[in-house]
C-alpha cells in the first residue's frame, strides 16, 4: 500500500514508517504544501495527515482531498483531541491517537460502501 504520511515530526514519523509501517511504501512530508505537490505526482492508497502542521492548520487539505474525489481513506492522526474532530467534520474517514499508533493499519482497510 503506498501512504502518504503528512507530519512535521520528523522523528516521530520516521518511527512510525519503520515500526508500525514498514510493509507499506510511506512517503513523509512535513507540510501542506509538500503535501498537495505530491498528490499530483504520485497515486496513494491512503492520506495520514496531522492537524497543526507549520504551514497551515485545520481542515482543508482533507476538504480539498474529498472536493476532488480522492478514492483512497483519509486517517486523521493529530496528537490533540480537538485537531482529529475537526479532520473528521472535514470528511477523514477515521482518527488515529498517537497512543494508539499500533493499530494504525486496522484504518488503512479499504473503504466498504458504508464508509462513502
Amino acid at each position: 500500500m503506498r501512504l502518504l504520511m503528512v507530519e512535521n515530526h520528523v522523528t516521530f514519523a520516521e518511527i512510525v514508517r519503520r515500526q508500525i509501517l514498514g510493509e507499506h511504501e510511506v512517503l513523509i512530508v512535513p507540510s501542506l504544501a509538500a503535501a498537495r505537490e505530491r498528490l499530483r505526482e504520485v497515486r496513494f492508497d491512503a492520506v495520514l495527515v496531522d492537524f497543526d502542521l507549520d504551514d497551515g492548520k485545520r481542515d482543508g487539505l482533507v476538504r480539498e482531498l474529498k472536493s476532488v474525489g480522492y478514492p483512497g481513506r483519509i486517517v486523521a492522526i493529530s496528537s490533540h483531541e480537538q485537531g482529529n474532530a475537526e479532520l473528521l467534520a472535514a470528511g477523514a474517514h477515521s482518527t488515529c491517537a498517537r497512543s494508539e499508533f499500533a493499530r494504525i493499519v486496522k484504518h488503512l482497510q479499504p473503504m466498504s460502501e458504508s464508509d462513502a
